[in-house]
C-alpha cells in the first residue's frame, strides 16, 4: 500500500489553519483546502481523509503536495490552467484585421459582428474577441475639424502660454455665448429611477423659449462670471465686458480668449476696448473652439443639469443655470491644461499629412 508524504506543521500553520477552517469570513475552498493539510498533518491517509471531507482522493493529494511546495500561500490560489485552444489560426486573425481596417461590408457603412462572423466563417465572439485584443471598434467613429488658419501655430502658441505660464498680476478669463439653450418641458411626466429600473423621460418635449449664456472662466481659480441675455449681438457682448470689468479687480489687467465670432471683433466692441487698455483680447485660431477652457464648463453644465432637466419656463431655465454657477464657485476646480504646443502641432502636422495623402490617393 501506498503511503502519503508526513506533513509537518509549526505552530504557527496549524493556528492560522485552524481558524481558517471555523471562519465565516474565507473561501469555502480555502477552508477545505485547510482541513485537508490538517487531517494529513495528523496521520490520516488520502483516502480517509477524501471520505471525510467529502472529496476525491485525487483533490486531497494535489493540495497535500501543494501545501509541502508552496506552504499556506500555496493553498489560497488554483494552479494557473492552459485554457481553451484557439480553433482559428494566425491567418484567420490577420484576414478579420485586414477586412476590418480596409474593406466594408456590401450593405453597410461599418462592420458588425455578425456580417463580419459570415464573412469569414466564423462565431461572433472569435470576432469579438479580437477585436477587443487589437483595440478595434468599427462601430465607433469621432468627428474632427483640421484648423486653416494660417495664423494658427501663433495662435495656438499663444493661448497654450497663457494656460501653462499665465502673466503675473492678471487675470486670464476663456470666455465664450452658449447660446439658444432650450428650456424643455417634458409632453408626459417619467418615471421615477428604483431598483431594477433605470428612469424614464419622453422623447418629445415643449419648447418653451431660449437663453443665451455669457461666461467667463478663471482659468487660475475656475470661478466662473455668468449672465444671461436674450441675444448674442454686439450690443449684449459690450454687457458682458462691462460685467467682467466691474465683478474683476480693477488693479489687474484681463487676458480675454475669445472665438472668432464676428460680434467680437465688431467696431464698437474695438472702441471699448481702446478705452479700457487693461483688457487684452486673444483670439482662438479658427475651427479650435477645443482651445477654450470654458467650453469643457459648457460640457459639464449639459451633462450634469440641463440634458435631462425639465423647464417650464425661461426664468426657470435661467435659475437652474444661475443655481449651478453658485454652487459651482462655492467649491471651484481649475481645469488643468497639460498639452504643450508643440505636441498638439505635432499632431495637427500628423493628421494634415494623412489628410492630404487620403485626398491626392
Amino acid at each position: 500500500m501506498r503511503v502519503a508524504r508526513f506533513v509537518p506543521l509549526t505552530p504557527e500553520q496549524k493556528s492560522l489553519l485552524t481558524k481558517a477552517t471555523k471562519s465565516t469570513s474565507v473561501s469555502v475552498r480555502f477552508a477545505q483546502r485547510a482541513k485537508i493539510v490538517l487531517l494529513a498533518a495528523s496521520g490520516m491517509q488520502d483516502i480517509a481523509i477524501a471520505e471525510q471531507v467529502q472529496t476525491t482522493r485525487q483533490r486531497v493529494a494535489r493540495w497535500r503536495n501543494r501545501f509541502l511546495r508552496f506552504g499556506v500561500e500555496g493553498l489560497k490560489k488554483d494552479a494557473a490552467r492552459p485554457g481553451r485552444h484557439k480553433k482559428f489560426s494566425s491567418q484567420k486573425v490577420t484576414s478579420i484585421i485586414r477586412k476590418t481596417l480596409e474593406e466594408k461590408p456590401p450593405n453597410a457603412t461599418h462592420w458588425s459582428t455578425r456580417t463580419m462572423a459570415e464573412a469569414v466563417g466564423v462565431s461572433e465572439t472569435t470576432v469579438r474577441r479580437i477585436w477587443k485584443a487589437h483595440g478595434l471598434k468599427p462601430h465607433l467613429t469621432r468627428t474632427f475639424k483640421l484648423s486653416n488658419d494660417k495664423q494658427f501655430a501663433e495662435k495656438l502658441e499663444d493661448i497654450v502660454g497663457l494656460y501653462i505660464n499665465p502673466p503675473e498680476h492678471a487675470l486670464v478669463l476663456s470666455c465664450d455665448e452658449k447660446s439658444q439653450i432650450q428650456a424643455l418641458d417634458r409632453t408626459q411626466p417619467g418615471l421615477p429611477l428604483k431598483k431594477g429600473r433605470a428612469g424614464t423621460m419622453t422623447h418629445d418635449y415643449k419648447r418653451n423659449g431660449t437663453t443665451t449664456l455669457f461666461a467667463a472662466l478663471n482659468t487660475l481659480d475656475g470661478t466662473v462670471i455668468g449672465t444671461h441675455m436674450n441675444r448674442h449681438r454686439h450690443q449684449e457682448w459690450l454687457k458682458f465686458l462691462k460685467l467682467i470689468n466691474v465683478q474683476t479687480p480693477q488693479e489687474k489687467d484681463l487676458h480675454l480668449i475669445v472665438d472668432n465670432y464676428a460680434t467680437h471683433k465688431h467696431p464698437k466692441v474695438k472702441q471699448w476696448l481702446a478705452k479700457h487698455p487693461r483688457f487684452h483680447i486673444h483670439f482662438t485660431p479658427t475651427s479650435a473652439s477645443w482651445l477654450n477652457m470654458v467650453e469643457r464648463f459648457f460640457r459639464d453644465l449639459t451633462e450634469k443639469r440641463l440634458r435631462r432637466g425639465v423647464f417650464k419656463s425661461v426664468p426657470e431655465l435661467v435659475d437652474a443655470i444661475s443655481e449651478y454657477i453658485r454652487n459651482h464657485n462655492a467649491a471651484p476646480k481649475p481645469f488643468v491644461w497639460t498639452a504643450s504646443a508643440t505636441d498638439i502641432l505635432e499632431k495637427v502636422s500628423r493628421g494634415r499629412a494623412k489628410l492630404n495623402m487620403l485626398q491626392t490617393a
